[in-house]
């Protein structure tokens, strides 16, 4: 097996020439004590206005690519890696916090474990990270837990390694700073890919650091609820869909315990129920957002991962008998609200419903309307991923002598991967 490193580097000409000494003679500690036999070094420097370029390029035994102009750390890696021609690829920063014999751990862990990633936890007992990065960190790290179900407790670690063969999987990666937690949140909402972590020390960097807290810390957030979102698009918006309509029955319990024992509604509780009418359209919107998202999420990926509860649960709500049963619940209901005050303004000309009654009845109509829209388009897509498959399995069975396919078989679609890196 052969290990390609990593080593993006941006104006680390104080840091640069340690990083590299120390990686060079890491190489026989990681061929003896891993399965490793083959360590190659590609050091990246991008864009680089001061000597970093020209003092990695005064070593022998690696491979330098200089940007012209700066391309962000992600995309420094990114290069690296399409140049690479290991079985695994890792990477460390230039700053020198990273001991590059750790590579040996994490080899030894992705091949024993059997994982796409090994990652250098920054976390543990012998870190010198700075409080307020650790603090950040960790809540991180709890998020992207939370939303995955798997523990992890560094997302964004600067040092790790891959298999390669996974890397069509991974992509798109962004180019910034907030590649890791990116490939971090990747991974772990992947249940085909596994993550492990192996606590690693972690020094005090040579330089002045390119992370700014407060914009990379709300871009590392985003990153990793837009992975989340792309990934698993029901659990994001059923999330949001259920939390807000628990909400809604909260600020509800009020009106209606005043409802039942008064039988009647407060005036000045109007704009608690308009209010809980707004967040009960919000809370249908998701939900219908999570039916299209976990289908346009099945149609664009191959294989696709297993239905869960909830993902199988909504698919079967919008169907046109899911519609049936909503209406069928639903119009008894709107009759009630809404009958007498519509026969008496067809009868009499007037209404002598109580506004309570109106907004009610408004949000069941456009819940069952946002319902019948939903399912229309959770219908095309269904024909859709229909005629995929069914070209696929035709490629197959044009493929494979008719008598070896089975008539419960089906095929294996490999994957497409979503970004091609270019040449720079």
């Amino acid at each position: 097996m052969k290990l390609t490193i990593v080593i993006p580097a941006y104006n680390e000409e104080q840091a640069i020439a340690s990083i590299i000494e120390r990686t060079l003679a890491a190489r026989e500690t990681i061929a003896r004590e891993t399965p490793v036999s083959d360590v190659e070094i590609i050091v990246v420097s991008d864009g680089s206005t001061d000597r970093t370029a020209e003092i990695a390029g005064g070593f022998e035994d690696l491979r330098l690519i200089a940007f012209e102009r700066n391309r962000g750390y992600g995309a420094a890696i990114k290069r690296g890696f399409a140049e690479a021609d290991g079985e695994f690829v890792g990477f460390l920063d230039a700053d020198g916090t990273c001991d590059p014999e750790f590579f040996g751990t994490l080899c030894t862990a992705i091949v024993d474990e059997r994982a796409a990633v090994a990652i250098g936890s920054r976390m543990g007992p012998n870190s010198r990270m700075p409080a307020i990065r650790r603090l950040g960190n960790r809540i991180y790290a709890f998020v992207l837990s939370a939303l995955s179900n798997k523990v992890v407790t560094d997302t964004a670690s600067g040092m790790r390694v891959i298999r390669r063969d996974i890397l069509p999987q991974l992509y798109p990666l962004p180019d910034g700073l907030h590649f890791t937690p990116a490939m971090s949140a990747r991974v772990l909402m992947d249940d085909r890919m596994t993550i492990v972590e192996r606590p690693m020390a972690y020094e005090e960097r040579i330089g002045e650091s390119k992370l700014h807290v407060i914009r990379d810390g709300v871009r590392f957030f985003r990153t990793i609820f837009e992975m989340s979102l792309m990934w698993r698009p029901t659990r994001m918006f059923g999330g949001a869909a259920l939390a807000t309509a628990a909400v809604v029955l909260l600020l509800a319990l009020h009106p209606l315990e005043t409802w039942w024992t008064t039988g009647r509604l407060q005036e000045d509780t109007i704009y608690r129920l308009l209010f809980c009418s707004f967040l009960g359209t919000v809370s249908a919107t998701m939900t219908s957002a999570a039916a299209i998202g976990e289908r346009v999420h099945r149609l664009c990926t191959q294989p696709s991962r297993p239905w869960t509860f909830l993902s199988a649960g909504l698919d079967r709500l919008y169907t046109w008998s899911g519609i049936g049963a909503a209406a069928g619940l639903s119009l008894p209901v709107l009759a009630w609200l809404i009958g007498e005050g519509l026969w008496t303004r067809l009868t009499l000309g007037v209404v002598t419903l109580h506004w309570s009654r109106v907004v009610l009845a408004g949000s069941i109509a456009f819940t069952l309307v946002q319902m019948a829209v939903t399912t229309l388009i959770v219908n095309i897509l269904r024909f859709h991923a229909a005629r995929n498959s069914l070209a696929n399995q035709q490629a197959v069975d044009a493929e494979v002598p008719i008598h070896t396919v089975s008539r419960h078989s089906s095929p294996s679609v490999p994957f497409e991967p979503c970004e091609i890196l270019a040449p720079v």
